[in-house]
C-alpha cells in the first residue's frame, strides 16, 4: 500500500467507510498498482492510471480515466462537465451503492485494464474546435507578436487559454482575463504554469 494513500484514507472524515469499500473493491485487482496523484488515491497498470477515488460535499466517486472508452452496459458512468473529454465517474451517496454496485464496479475495472492494453484511444478535441472570443481574436489581431506567441504554444496550452477565457460571461471579464496573461502567452507559458 502506498504511505501517501493510507494517511489519505486514514484521515478521511466524510466518506470514509465508502472510500475504504471503494480501495477494497479495487485491490482486489492484483493487475493495478496503489499510488498517490493529484492528492488521491489513484490505481495505475504499468504506469498508466486507470481509476482515481475521489470525494467531494454531495457524493464520492470512482473516476475512470478513459472512462469515455468504456462500453457502460449498466448505464452508471457519468461526464463530470461537458468540457471533460475522456474521463467519467461512478457516484455514490452511501455505502449500500456502493455494495449494491460491487460486481458491476469489478467488471468496469477489468474492462478499463483491458483499454489500456490495447493502447485504445480517444481522439481528443483540436484547438480548432474551440471558439476564439472576439475580444481575444481581437488582441491577437492587433498584437501580432501576442499572436505568434499564441499559436507558438502546445495545443494543450492554447486550449487552456481558450477555454479560461470563453468561461466568462461578460465582455468585459473575457478582456480582463485577457489582459492579465497577455505576458504569459508572450512568454510562452500556459495558464497553470
Amino acid at each position: 500500500m502506498n504511505t501517501q494513500a493510507e494517511h489519505f484514507f486514514g484521515k478521511a472524515q466524510k466518506w470514509r467507510d465508502e472510500f475504504h469499500l471503494l480501495r477494497e473493491i479495487v485491490c482486489e485487482n492484483k493487475l493495478l498498482e496503489e499510488d498517490y496523484k493529484w492528492m488521491h488515491p489513484c490505481y495505475t497498470f504499468e504506469g498508466k492510471n486507470i481509476v482515481l477515488i475521489h470525494g467531494f460535499k454531495e457524493y464520492c466517486a470512482l473516476l475512470f480515466y478513459k472512462g469515455a472508452l468504456l462500453k457502460d452496459t449498466k448505464g452508471i458512468l457519468i461526464r463530470q462537465t461537458e468540457n471533460v473529454q475522456l474521463a467519467r465517474q461512478i457516484r455514490f451517496t452511501n455505502a449500500e451503492q456502493i455494495i449494491k454496485q460491487k460486481p458491476f464496479i469489478r467488471d468496469y475495472i477489468k474492462e478499463a485494464i483491458e483499454i489500456e492494453k490495447s493502447g485504445k484511444k480517444l481522439p481528443m478535441k483540436k484547438v480548432s474546435e474551440y471558439p476564439i472570443p472576439e475580444e481575444f481574436q481581437r488582441a491577437l489581431d492587433e498584437d501580432e507578436a501576442l499572436s505568434k506567441a499564441f499559436h507558438s504554444l502546445t495545443p494543450g496550452r492554447q486550449k487552456g487559454y481558450l477555454f479560461y477565457f470563453n468561461q466568462a460571461k461578460q465582455s468585459k471579464t473575457r478582456a480582463a482575463r485577457i489582459e492579465k496573461y497577455h505576458q504569459c502567452i508572450l512568454d510562452g507559458k500556459g495558464i497553470d504554469d
